[in-house]
């Protein structure tokens, strides 16, 4: 079976988290990416602490299947490369702030020249216009700027630091995923290329689904523990006799009434409506106070026979240990440089048609840089000369 992707041709300029997840998820699908950096930039995932031997293991599965060529960009021997890889790599994805890429001559009005079908998407914090344009920001800005980190805590307390990135990934990774491909599509039907502006902020704010919805309808805005998703309903975590924490998610009917009768709680309670603010906080009481009464593992038995909605929280070893995502195929050995393999979380896309490739692990910053150079015609001569000008950074065998 061949990969879904395996046309795509994609110069990331991108570092850290959004754009290399972006970038990975696509060639996880076949594209062929190639990472333009610099160690005078240095993307801070190489140099995160590593427990496996021979690599850094964010680093190798955030950049595995892709190619890494070494450049200065505020070189002009280095635009001129770079001006010459975009009529080969027809998309470019990049997430520095506005202007950066226009200073160093590489923006999509002066590439687009080189290749008129270009595809420029640009993923930053606050977007390419706005008054927040320039500002620096990560994950837990676009989370608050948003609205969600507002409503998503404890009422008189401070919201969380989420230990997964959702506006990186979710907000940012993701939209550049769906934005690229849909301009894919539409080069396809006109042959037209374009640049894509991806904000996380714009992404995070664009979530507010059903508190959006309500504000604009004339409603007021959401406050922690106040609508059934955030804490005003029995839609949350519980804590047994021994510790454990577990979610319940019994909102619709047929859940809630699997719910009390596996906990053998008063029918009555089934009357209770979702909308009644002051019932279901007796309803939350009365659930904490029976799920006390306890262990989890009298409680997995209970709910082993029923469908009410009712997951255990798992601890982190405990989750890569589950048996549904080994089920699901949801590890995969991939290649690395030294003939061995390492174990990565797999691409969780299932096709019927088609498959993920993993190729191999993410390389050391500038280790195709002389296979690049020569597929675009530089001699070996050449490439050395641009390597001892610091135009270019060429990874030596060893």
């Amino acid at each position: 079976m061949h990969a879904p992707l395996s046309t795509l041709k994609i110069l990331d300029f991108s570092t850290l988290l959004p754009g290399p997840f972006a970038s990975k998820t696509l060639a996880d699908l076949g594209a062929e990416v190639l990472r333009v950096e610099t160690s005078s930039r240095p993307d801070i995932t190489r140099s995160l602490p590593a427990n496996l031997k021979g690599g850094l293991n964010v680093h190798a599965s955030l950049n595995r299947s892709k190619h890494s060529i070494g450049l200065n960009l505020k070189h002009p021997e280095a635009v001129k490369i770079v001006n010459k890889l975009v009529k080969k790599y027809d998309i470019v994805l990049e997430q520095f702030r506005p202007g950066v890429m226009k200073r160093l001559g590489l923006d999509y009005k002066q590439l687009r020249v080189q290749n008129p079908s270009l595809i420029f998407c640009s993923l930053t914090g606050y977007g390419q216009t706005g008054s927040y344009k320039y500002r620096a920001g990560h994950d837990l800005n676009y989370l608050a700027i948003s609205g969600f980190s507002n409503y998503s805590r404890r009422k008189n307390e401070l919201p969380v630091p989420l230990g997964v990135q959702v506006a990186d990934m979710s907000g940012g990774s993701y939209h550049v995923v769906i934005g690229i491909l849909s301009a894919v599509i539409h080069r396809h039907l006109t042959g037209e290329g374009q640049a894509i502006d991806i904000s996380m902020a714009d992404a995070m704010f664009s979530m507010n689904v059903f508190e959006g919805a309500n504000w604009l309808a004339g409603g007021e805005g959401a406050e922690p523990e106040s609508t059934f998703l955030n804490g005003g309903t029995l839609y949350d975590y519980y804590q047994t006799k021994d510790g454990r924490i577990v979610s319940v998610s019994s909102l619709e009917p047929k859940f809630f009434a699997a719910l009390i009768n596996a906990m053998e709680l008063p029918k009555t309670l089934l009357e209770i409506s979702l909308s009644d603010q002051k019932s279901q906080k007796r309803l939350k009481k009365i659930l904490k106070k029976r799920f006390l009464e306890r262990p989890w593992t009298e409680w997995e038995v209970v709910f082993s026979g029923c469908d009410a909605c009712v997951e255990l929280v798992l601890e982190f070893s405990e989750a890569m240990e589950n048996q549904h995502f080994k089920d699901r195929e949801m590890f995969v050995n991939v290649p690395d440089l030294s003939g061995s393999t390492q174990r990565q979380i797999a691409s969780p896309f299932k096709f019927s048609s088609c498959k993920a490739v993993y190729r191999h692990v993410g390389v050391e910053l500038g280790e195709q840089t002389e296979m690049v150079l020569k597929g675009i015609g530089y001699s070996l001569k050449k490439i050395n000369e641009l390597a001892k000008a610091g135009v270019c950074e060429v990874k030596k065998s060893n």
